[in-house]
């Protein structure tokens, strides 16, 4: 039987990212919609489960396609959660490792900031942006990913990512992504980050 995915509990109230990010937002998002990418996920592997039982393959394009669609959003947002913390409860930039890897890669952390902020507002429709690691190369790359799976690099470590899918910020925020990016910057959990960095590298 397949493992059973399960929602995973947000590591702060559901208001500790106010103002930059809204209690009621907060409650939608990681109630409803994260919920749903499991619920999605677990029916995917249900139904292929069942379908290598009854040796019936003809649905098997429809559910990989939900796996990959719904498991992908459903790890994504476990990432995107810890990513975040109440605005100073820690530092407002990378230290150590982090920071240094940054500015190896990117030329400054204001470099990168500009590159990930313009990667987030310029992904088409709903999307994510997302620092990675790119183990074969050893360095940090930004990419963007559209519909969760799409737009992806094989093998590389996710270590920040920000959701842009309209669910994320339009109560708050209305149509004006680019405030939402930049409120954003405002919670980001650099330590969780560093922490990701170092397990990535081994």
């Amino acid at each position: 039987m397949a493992i059973k995915y399960e929602l995973p509990p947000l590591p702060y109230a559901y208001d500790a990212l106010e103002p930059h990010i809204d209690e009621q937002t907060m409650r939608l998002h990681h109630d409803k919609h994260h919920l749903s990418y499991v619920n999605g996920l677990n029916t995917a592997l249900e139904k292929l489960a069942a379908a290598r039982e009854a040796g019936d393959f003809a649905m098997v394009k429809h559910w990989s396609r939900e796996a990959a669609f719904h498991g992908s959003g459903h790890f994504l947002h476990s990432i995107f959660w810890p990513n975040m913390a109440p605005p100073g409860s820690g530092p407002s930039e990378p230290t150590g490792d982090l920071a240094a890897q940054i500015a190896k890669d990117f030329g400054s952390f204001q470099a990168f900031k500009a590159q990930f902020s313009a990667a987030a507002g310029a992904v088409e429709g709903s999307g994510w942006a997302l620092l990675v690691w790119e183990p074969n190369a050893g360095q940090l790359e930004v990419l963007q990913s559209e519909k969760h799976q799409n737009l992806t690099q094989w093998g590389v470590v996710p270590l920040l990512v920000l959701d842009v899918w309209e669910h994320a910020y339009y109560l708050k925020y209305q149509n004006n992504r680019a405030a939402y990016v930049e409120a954003w910057w405002n919670v980001v959990n650099w330590n969780d980050v560093a922490e990701r960095f170092k397990a990535a590298r081994g």
